[in-house]
Parts: C-alpha cells; structure tokens; sequence
C-alpha cells in the first residue's frame, strides 16, 4: 500500500502570517485543553472548484468550535484555487498556506499532501464544492468527548447530505447504515455490517495517531475513497458513529466521475484487490470479511452491469479479472443476496460472461441512446444535416456565430480577425441571420443561418465559436472544439441560477434544453475571477475555464488617439463635447425600451453646456440607425459597442455589464440606479452594485444632472471606486485576450506557453478625447 510520512506533532511549516504555528484567535478557543496541537485538521483539496471554494472555506471558518487548522490543497501556485486559498490564509490564522500538488496525481495524491502538512489530532477531509454544516465541529468535539476523549476511538463515522446541484430536496445515504451501530464505542467485531466501504472519505473523523501508526495513505488512482476506507476500517480497533450531517456534499450535474466511462473504469479492481490483500494481511475472521466481500462486489457488478462505462475492448478481460478475485477472495460461508444481484455473484464466480451480458440487455440499451440523437426539423434539412455528419470533420474549418446572428460583433469577431492572423491555415464562416448579411464586413465568410450550407458547415467544422448558444439541434460531434466566449460579466443572474426567478424563467424557456446546450462546450472565456466563480454556478458542466479575458475589450489597448477621434467623428460628436454614453440594460418585466424616466435632452441642458449624449438601447430592441435630434445622438445600431465606448469621455448604465467592459478604459462611470429594489427583486443579482458601484450612484433625473453639473464624476472619490472596480473586473483584459484564445484553441499551445496577463498597473488604455485635466475642476476637489 502506498505510504506517506506523516508529522508526529504540530506542523513546522510557516503559516500565511509568518508566525511558527497558526494559532486560533484567542476568542474562538472554546475548550479548556491546554495542547500544543489543534484539535481538528481539515483537508481541502482545491482542484477544479475555484468557483465554489470559498462556500467550504467559509462554512469551516464559521464554526461555532474554532480549535481547528485549514489546509487547502492547490494546484500551482497563481491557479485560481491557489490564489482564492492564498487570500483566506492571509486574513485568517487557522488557515495555512496552500499546500500543492498536481491535478495530474490525482485527489488520492492532494488528500496526501494535506495529511503529511496535518499537526491536529484529528483529521477531516472536505471537498473544495462541499460545506461542513452550521455546527458540525462542535457536534464532533462534544461526541468525542462522550465517547470516551481525545485518543478512545480511531474513526468516528458521521451521516452526511448529497445535495442536488439544483438545490432540490437532499438525501442522507448514510443515516441507515450508521442507525445499526451501538450508541458508545464499539469494536468492529460488534458491527461487521460497518465496513466503511459505502462511506466517501469525508464522512469520517480520523485520530492522526492511528492514522500515523498505520502509516495509512490514500491510493494512487480512482475509487481512492474505496481504498482509503477498506484500509482504514480494516485497521480500526475502536470506532464510533455521529448521528448529524456533517458535511454537505454537492451532487454535480454532471455527475461523478467514478460513474462516467472510460478507461479508469480499471482502476476499480485494483482497489478492490488492494482492499480484500489487506484485510487477509490483518488476519480479520470471516464474519467481518463476508460484508466487506458483499460491499466491494456490489460496486464491481455496478460497474461490470454497465458495460457502457468501460472500453470495449476491456470489458470481458474485466469481467474476467473479477470472477478471479471473486473466487480467489470468497470468505468462507459467503452466501449471494437474492434476487437479481445473488443471479450476478453466481455469474461472476462461474466466468459466464456472455450470460451475465445477456441478464443485462447491453443491446437494447446502446440503441435506444443511439436513438436519442437530436436534429434540426424539416425532413429535407435532417437528411441534409444528418448525412453532414457522417462526413470527416474539417480540421481546418472554424464557424463563428454572435448574438444568435445579428451579425460581425464581439468576442466570436475579435478571434476570428486574429486567428486570420495567427492562423491563416483556419478557415472561417461566420453565421449570420438574413436580414444582417449586408452588415457582415468585406473580406469575411458567411452563412446565412438556416440555409443549406449554414447545416453543412455546423456538421464538418472543427471548431465553433460562439457568445451564446448555437442552436438546439447542433450535435457536437467528437473531437469538434466548442469555444463560449460569453459576451459580459455576470451583475444579474444567469443560466439556471435564473430558475427561481419566474418572470425570467418563463423567457428562459427549458432549462434542461440549456443544460444541454451547456454540455457541448469545451472552453468557457472569462475575463475576471467573478466570472469563472459564476460561470462555474450558473452553467454547470465539464467544460475548462480559459481565464484569457474577453477579445472584444483588446481594442480598449490598442486602439490610439486617432482611432478614437475618427469613431467620434463617424457617429457625429461635435468636436470638443464631453461625450457621455449611456446605456441601460434590459428589463426582463417591461416590454419595450424606456429610459427609467430620464430626458435625456433636459439632462444635457441641466449637466452642462459642453455635454452630449450618445444612447446605446440593449440590443434586445431595434431602434433602427438614425440618430436622436439636439445634443442626443442614438448609436444603437452602431455594430460595435467597442467602437461607440471608445468614443465616450464617460458612461452613464444602470446594471448592463458595459460598465464591466468600459471600466478598462480607466474613464468615469456613473450609475443611474432608478429601480434596484425591483431590478433584484425580479431579475436577481450576484453582488450589491450600490454597496460596490465603479463611481458615484444617482437615484433620481436630477441626482444624475448634479453629479455632471458639479463635476463629482471625476473627483477622488470617484476615482478610487474605479480603481477598486478595475482591480476586481479587469483582471485578464489587457490587450492580447484574442491572442491567448488562438494560440490555445487553434495553435494548440499548451497553458505555459500562453502569453501571461499584463499587471493592471503596467497597462495603457486608449486615450479618451477629451481628458478630465482639460476639464473645470470639480467642487468636490478644490482645496
């Protein structure tokens, strides 16, 4: 068995504060034992859960008991979850410094980590995507306490919850296992039915001693919650059980991967055999291996009765594998169960793999999933599309698609101008709607959505880009490559954290169908930490998180002082005029666009002479091109929402995520929050905008005129809100977001060799043409 060399005390290694032991706050030491040692360690393993990492942090930190040390187990050190670690171990003492290991080792290899960094005398294990439960340490600390203190029990068992992703009703898998034990103390001899092997390892506590002594480690590989809990109960000579949900574990939409096929399918025996070779080294009586041989084989005839979730041409050497173990490990007086399952056992012992594949019907099962395969309507066009499909993908055909086909825009545009440069060997179509061809640019490649060739390229293209979502009968074939490049930072609730929100549910349409949808990405762009936290949420699946930035905002440091003044001149801003775009979001309760009650004519004469308005409406509303009279000129139709905030000296929004996209230009934004309390109420949001705003907050017409009129919306203050905002939503946008994206996607360069984000500080936005030095100084700063 795999060993690892555990610290027999207080862990030497330096907390995040400097200090030689991360010791508890003096107000959270809430026992009376005078120890060196904390009383509980816990491991968090941190690998591919940043999104949802400070939920478990958090629910651990706010115990009620506070006798612990955190260690959070990281990838490398700048990984999402490596810095969201380092962060809480700088603000608290109980937390270390991340320990790391690689995700390619695997979870057995990080849970490892931890153990050797532990120095408390009890050991916990939490997924980074699972909460410990309000009182869980106390619970824990007052039952160790009953049954007997410090040292009387090697592992205390505990029930735990299995949380839908969804948040619908959980479950308690445990609780009827653990009914059976006795109420103190026990032997395993007096419960053999607790063999552990059911029970992930989280839902246990663990005496580092015994683990020490035993010189217990997690086993290379899948299924190492299988490993780890056969040896340890195999080793155990005093346990006990909590009958309290400790942990609240997340059930992922997508499942566990110990339930999705593949070749570590395999792994799976190795662990049974390294569980049945260790209880026979223990020398443990045949009433205690008789429930362990039934536990470990109703895994094995899980898996060996879905075929499906092995290789195929591993499938009877795995079965036959197992009939040998089967036989070669059969504790005397074993008897199968009844029923269905006794049938498998006799099966397996005799080798009978082609009666145990026909007890299953694997037939029926592979045709009816063929069977469920989706396509686009109309007769001629599934012909079409579905013979499309039988074709060799294209390796070197990309189809780009923005705003369901409005037209050229976006992230989908930015890429595809670089990776014209980049990688000229790609070929590019970009989708478009009919009435929008006109608009695409000269030199670019397009298809009509809907037509002939639109199916045909959607069949053969490697590569298909997209803002948001292409349609619902596009099947992703293997080895395709699905880029979301999304198009905005998350202020609103989005994906299925919409499902509780009914008025944009009833619009959303199926969330399953979207779910759906989601399943098909490979990469999903993110532009700020906030973002891939969120995305993570509101569209659960397997996709990778590219934390590149959005191409679209490139230009934003790029684009010159001769750029900016020819834009402003093609959409008319008088030269000299304080250009202030404004542009409201959409509202999921009206129909129709509105201003919240704002003339804008009447605020341009109430903010100053010097200022004109460019109104930008959502792009859910066609307004047409023509431009508004007097000082407002409408830019709606522009193509380019980076075009027209380039031309803007300052932005006035209420909560559309331009504010996230303009605050790269480091120029003034305002805040016209005319209806928050209904905006949150009906469409929901993800962080208080008016407690955390990028400048100064207008509730009313008038409010707004003031803040132009007296020139607050450049003072200091507004300044360093903007600089708190920039920090936390600029975080990757700093000109080569596009870049990043084709050399990753395209190129297929690995994540080292991309081009690193430029520091915030180092970077140089586009000037804006009228800067706020040449302006009259604010009232708000003058000495």
């Amino acid at each position: 068995m795999q060993t690892v060399h555990l610290a027999a005390g207080r862990t030497t290694g330096p907390p995040a504060n400097g200090s030689a032991v991360a010791r508890v706050r003096p107000e959270q030491q809430d026992d009376n034992r005078k120890s060196s040692m904390p009383r509980f360690s816990i491991i968090v393993p941190t690998h591919g859960v940043a999104g949802r990492l400070s939920q478990a942090l958090d629910s651990v930190l706010a115990q009620s008991f506070g006798d612990f040390e955190l260690i959070p187990v990281c990838d490398a050190p700048g990984s999402p979850g490596a810095d969201v670690a380092a962060a809480y171990a700088g603000r608290d003492s109980r937390v270390l410094s991340p320990v790391h290991s690689p995700p390619a080792a695997g979870l057995g290899a990080a849970r490892n980590a931890g153990l050797a960094r532990a120095g408390g005398e009890h050991l916990l294990f939490l997924d980074g995507d699972d909460t410990l439960a309000p009182g869980a340490l106390r619970a824990i600390a007052d039952r160790l306490d009953e049954v007997g203190g410090p040292g009387a029990v090697d592992v205390l068992y505990t029930e735990h919850e299995r949380v839908p992703w969804w948040e619908g009703r959980p479950g308690n898998p445990a609780a009827p296992l653990l009914a059976q034990a006795p109420r103190g103390a026990f032997t395993p001899d007096e419960v053999p039915r607790l063999t552990g092997v059911p029970l992930p390892a989280w839902s246990a506590v663990y005496r580092r001693a015994f683990v020490v002594t035993y010189r217990l480690a997690f086993p290379d590989g899948h299924f190492t919650d299988l490993g780890w809990m056969g040896a340890v109960t195999a080793a155990a000579t005093r346990l006990a059980v909590l009958r309290q949900v400790v942990v609240r574990h997340l059930v992922r939409r997508q499942g566990s991967r110990l339930n999705t096929p593949g070749p570590h399918q395999l792994d799976l025996l190795d662990q049974v055999e390294r569980v049945l070779v260790t209880a026979a080294e223990r020398g443990l009586p045949a009433e205690r291996l008789r429930p362990l041989f039934a536990d470990l084989f109703a895994v094995v005839l899980k898996t060996a009765a879905r075929p499906e979730r092995l290789p195929a041409d591993s499938r009877r050497a795995f079965f036959r594998r197992a009939s040998r173990l089967h036989r070669g490990h059969r504790p005397a007086g074993f008897r199968p169960p009844g029923g269905s399952l006794g049938v498998q056992h006799r099966l397996l012992a005799a080798g009978a793999y082609a009666a145990f594949r026909a007890l299953r019907g694997t037939n029926r099962t592979a045709a009816r999933a063929a069977g469920r395969l989706p396509l686009p309507r109309g007769l001629r066009t599934r012909l079409l599309y579905a013979r499309e499909l039988r074709r060799p993908l294209d390796e070197n055909l990309a189809v780009y698609c923005a705003y369901w086909g409005r037209g050229y825009a976006c992230n989908p545009a930015a890429i595809h101008a670089r990776a014209r440069e980049l990688a000229p060997h790609i070929r590019s179509v970009f989708l478009v709607e009919p009435d929008r061809a006109h608009t695409v640019p000269d030199g670019v490649d397009y298809a009509v959505i809907g037509s002939r060739r639109y199916w045909q390229v959607l069949a053969r293209a490697k590569y298909l880009v997209n803002n948001a979502n292409f349609a619902e009968g596009v099947v992703k074939r293997p080895g395709s490559v699905h880029v979301q490049t999304q198009h905005g930072t998350p202020l609103k609730k989005m994906g299925v954290d919409q499902s509780t929100y009914p008025v944009v549910a009833a619009a959303t349409g199926s969330f399953t169908k979207l779910l759906g949808r989601v399943d098909r990405w490979d990469y999903n762009l993110s532009s700020n930490r906030h973002s891939t936290q969120m995305w993570e949420r509101a569209f659960p699946g397997s996709w990778e998180a590219l934390e590149y930035g959005y191409p679209r905002n490139d230009v934003f440091y790029t684009a010159t002082a001769d750029d900016v003044a020819r834009i402003r001149a093609e959409l008319g801003v008088p030269e000299g005029k304080l250009a202030v775009l404004y542009a409201p979001t959409h509202r999921d309760h009206r129909t129709g666009f509105a201003t919240g009650g704002l003339d804008l004519e009447a605020f341009c004469e109430a903010a100053g002479d010097d200022v004109v308005v460019l109104l930008r409406a959502h792009y859910f509303y066609d307004r047409g091109g023509g431009r508004g009279g007097g000082r407002v000129i409408d830019v709606t139709a522009h193509p380019s929402s980076e075009e027209v905030c380039l031309a803007a000296d300052a932005l006035v929004t209420d909560y559309s995520s331009i504010m996230f996209d303009y605050a790269n230009l480091d120029r003034p934004i305002v805040v016209y929050a005319d209806d928050w309390d209904v905006y949150t109420e009906t469409r929901g949001v993800y962080f208080d905008l008016m407690a955390e705003p990028p400048g100064p907050v207008a509730r009313t017409p008038g409010e707004l005129a003031r803040v132009f009129a007296d020139g607050s919306y450049r003072s200091a203050e507004s300044a360093r809100l903007r600089a708190a905002f920039r920090e936390r939503f600029c975080e990757f946008d700093d000109g080569r977001a596009a870049e990043r994206v084709v050399r990753r996607v395209f190129l297929g360069e690995p994540p080292e060799a991309i081009p690193p984000v430029t520091p915030l500080a180092e970077r140089v936005p586009a000037p804006a043409a009228v800067p706020l030095t040449s302006l009259r100084t604010s009232p708000l700063t003058r000495s």
